[in-house]
């Protein structure tokens, strides 16, 4: 049943996610959370791994969809010989219950429908009990149970752990059929199907209008920035702040290879990133959530952090495959966790700590235990910032001295340093700038590559990296450095028809880093960083290019992936992914800075908040 992966679209309630084709078919769906087993599977294997499809009878793909402005609502319209139809999508954010909403109306002449569900749990391979009565349809298997209801009579068939539904909507009627979840030991029916579609849709859109509202960037990218937030926001686990990398595993980054990963998870590294990102586009409420979740998840362990985490905080993720998924487009092995949580992945540190400086920058109320989070983190890293790592890309190679990393450890110190300014404690400053110097040092001397002309991916090596791209971002050196513009130049050698590579698959000795069989496309995020540095040293025009070059392969509804195949013209890896829309939103504004004569993010700006923000954290014990 594959579809491309750019014929996705996403709805969902901050809580679990649901990918829906152009062809009206939920081939995606994890209940009651995004990293809960599948009940919808067909998007990595066929129709027998569970999907749920409302359209036309008989029809193929839509006409066109689009989602209502400003909102995760989602309307596809199909027009046909006997009339056309809209079916209106979208998960209200959760209450009790995970429920999808599909709203069938007739917009001219009389269009028969159908509605097939097939759920099958526990990641595509358990076929459920299932059971009619007047008003509903369960399904149920183990601790999972599904009900189906209608707002009209429907004439319902099916066989085996399949219900299939056919009605007529003619010319201003409507249809609403409603999925909800609940534990299979619970027998009353769901609150959410006793509630009029009518109200959640309008609530459901009221919540989202709102949010959008707060959005503070007012640029000529405006509409693409606001649907790369609103997917952002969708990425986020409501209870406890948490946000996962994508909501979708083993989409491949090859098609038919074994780079296929599980992005269900909470990330440090895109987490803070997804923050950082939100904080700047004047949504405060999220990073105050998160910095709670991050205070809970590395509770008891903070020297030693993990590069990644589950949606409570959890700790063990462990990977295994799933044999009876047959894989997307024929992709071996379909994974569940992530061996990632393994790693050793040193820039983390820095990543956190600079997302704590933005937030402390931003206003954002902080505990008394971040300062005590800060010390630790810093005296971690004065011990093993010289440690080699798996690095930004997690290469299941062996461990090297990445050049970002150790750059990450410079920002991890420059940051702290400053928060100890702004909050009036210095009594370890000292031995923090030292090591600050020092990584300084060492990264313009063993990271830079005078025959290239450019900083590399790794000492001793002579690859490139397009993590590189970030070093005037970060503040490490001035985007005017001869040192910077030269990497600049140099990152056209990661270019494939306008998009860049992460790093290139040939190389030997410390130049073969990756660990895995097979190649992958260019990254979307790379190609969002040339676009960053390009500005950045004043070549605003070829900067627009390669933005607007990237916008122009999101899909119909404004999602991009991990990757982007040229030959292929099509998106490859995990959807959506919030790498990829973190990186657009950050572009925008980086185009903005650029435009109006700033680089950089002024890490050097003094906080006009500091008084304020520091009477609001007590010194800790």
């Amino acid at each position: 049943m594959n579809e491309n992966i750019e014929d996705y679209a996403l709805i969902g309630d901050l809580e679990t996610a649901a990918m829906i084709g152009r062809d009206g078919s939920i081939d995606w769906l994890c209940l009651p959370r995004f990293d809960s087993p599948a009940c919808f599977a067909a998007l990595l294997g066929t129709g027998e791994n569970g999907f749920w499809r409302v359209s036309p009878a008989g029809a193929g793909l839509c006409t066109h969809r689009a989602y209502r402005a400003g909102t995760l609502v989602l309307d596809t319209v199909w027009d046909t010989p006997s009339g056309t139809v809209r079916v209106t999508d979208f998960m209200p954010p959760r209450a009790v219950s995970p429920c999808i909403v599909r709203m069938v109306e007739g917009l001219s002449g009389s269009v028969p429908m159908r509605s097939e569900l097939k759920p099958r749990f526990h990641q595509g391979r358990v076929v459920p009990w299932v059971r009619t009565s007047e008003r509903f349809t369960v399904a149920t298997a183990g601790p999972d149970s599904t009900w189906l209801g209608t707002d009209s009579p429907v004439q319902v068939s099916g066989g085996p752990g399949l219900t299939v539904g056919d009605f007529t909507v003619s010319a201003g009627r409507q249809m609403t059929l409603q999925l909800v979840w609940a534990p299979s030991h619970l027998l009353d029916v769901p609150s959410a199907l006793l509630t009029p579609a009518a109200t959640m849709l309008a609530q459901t859109t009221g919540f989202w209008r709102r949010w959008v509202s707060r959005c503070q960037y007012q640029g000529p990218w405006r509409d693409s920035v606001v649907r790369s937030l609103i997917t952002l926001k969708a990425l986020i686990y409501a209870p406890t702040g948490s946000v996962v990398a994508a909501p979708t595993t083993s989409l491949p980054e090859q098609l038919g290879g074994e780079r296929n990963w599980d992005y269900r998870h909470c990330w440090l590294r895109d987490s803070t990133l997804a923050l950082s990102c939100l904080l700047r586009s004047g949504y405060r409420e999220e990073a105050t959530a998160w910095l709670d979740w991050l205070l809970r998840a590395t509770a008891g362990g903070l020297s030693g952090l993990q590069s990644v985490y589950g949606l409570g905080g959890e700790r063990l993720l462990p990977e295994t495959e799933a044999p009876w998924l047959p894989g997307y487009e024929g992709s071996r092995p379909v994974r569940f966790g992530n061996a990632a949580v393994e790693q050793y992945q040193l820039d983390v540190y820095g990543e956190v700590l600079d997302t704590l400086y933005w937030s402390l920058r931003s206003g954002v109320s902080l505990q008394p235990r971040i300062w005590s989070l800060v010390k630790v983190l810093m005296g971690y890293l004065l011990v093993h910032w010289r440690d080699p790592d798996q690095g930004l890309w997690e290469v299941r190679g062996p461990r090297r001295h990445f050049v970002h990393s150790k750059v990450m450890s410079w920002v991890a110190a420059d940051r702290a340093l400053r928060m100890g300014e702004m909050l009036g404690r210095n009594g370890t400053s000292r031995e923090w700038r030292a090591m600050k110097d020092t990584v300084h040092r060492e990264v313009c001397r063993e990271g830079w590559d005078g025959g290239r002309g450019s900083f590399v991916q790794a000492y001793g090596g002579t690859a490139l990296d397009a993590s590189a791209l970030l070093i005037p971002g970060l503040g490490f050196l001035p985007a005017g450095d001869a040192r910077v513009r030269g990497t600049v130049r140099a990152m056209r050698a990661l270019d494939r028809d306008g998009f860049l590579y992460r790093y290139r698959h040939t190389g030997a000795g410390v130049d073969r880093v990756d660990g895995m069989p097979g190649s992958e496309c260019p990254f979307v995020a790379c190609s969002l960083w040339y676009a960053d540095a390009l500005a950045a040293t004043g070549d605003l025009d070829e900067a627009q290019t390669v933005f607007e070059r990237v916008l122009g392969v999101r899909n119909d509804v404004g999602l991009l992936s991990e990757q982007w195949d040229p030959a292929g013209r099509r998106q490859l890896g995990n959807a959506p992914q919030a790498f990829s829309h973190i990186s657009l939103v950050e572009t925008a504004f980086a185009m903005q800075r650029a435009s109006n004569g700033h680089t950089g993010r002024d890490v050097d700006e003094r906080s006009p908040l500091r008084t304020a923000v520091s009477s609001s954290m007590p010194e800790s014990p």
